[in-house]
């Protein structure tokens, strides 16, 4: 399922996207934020890719590929929303890695905008959360830009400071 935005095309992950998938997760500069640090086995990245592919074979949405009108056969990111454990408890969740390239482009909030839409209009739900460290303030501001309100931290990285938990509702 294609969707499209004013810049950006977002599409279900392909096998073909294995190698920019695993380049963008494996670069410390995309996961400076990451408390479990950049994807370092190829392996993981086939196993994780698979695991996106599948949900989208059984729910019909999860997290895109990323690419752009300009160059659509260029990956630059991937993003959307798919279940995700807070703790125990299972929420719809929005997540976002750009390619180092293409951050300060505003496409981390195009994406978020769309997935919301997507979530709210297409799939009807309720609510969608997304969690950010305290200390990453770009992602911070894009999920504010896009309505999220932060309501809650969780505990989630052992010895150190709880992440910062964001909700954005509907607007119906």
């Amino acid at each position: 399922m294609l969707k499209t935005t004013i810049r950006l095309l977002l599409r279900p992950p392909t096998c073909a996207d294995l190698d920019v998938f695993h380049a963008i997760h494996a670069d410390p500069a995309t996961n400076q934020f990451n408390p479990a640090g950049p994807m370092t086995d190829r392996q993981h990245a086939e196993q994780v890719l698979a695991i996106w592919q599948e949900h989208w074979q059984r729910y019909g949405y999860g997290q895109w590929a990323i690419a752009t009108h300009h160059e659509p056969e260029t990956v630059i990111g991937f993003g959307g929303i798919a279940p995700r454990l807070y703790g125990e408890v299972e929420r719809l969740n929005l997540g976002y890695r750009f390619a180092e390239q293409a951050w300060g482009k505003g496409y981390a909030s195009e994406l978020a905008a769309a997935g919301l839409a997507f979530a709210f209009d297409d799939l009807r739900k309720p609510e969608v959360f997304a969690i950010v460290r305290p200390a990453h303030a770009a992602s911070i501001r894009v999920l504010e830009k896009v309505g999220m309100q932060r309501i809650d931290a969780l505990d989630d990285v052992p010895g150190q400071a709880p992440s910062w938990v964001y909700r954005a509702k509907p607007q119906f």
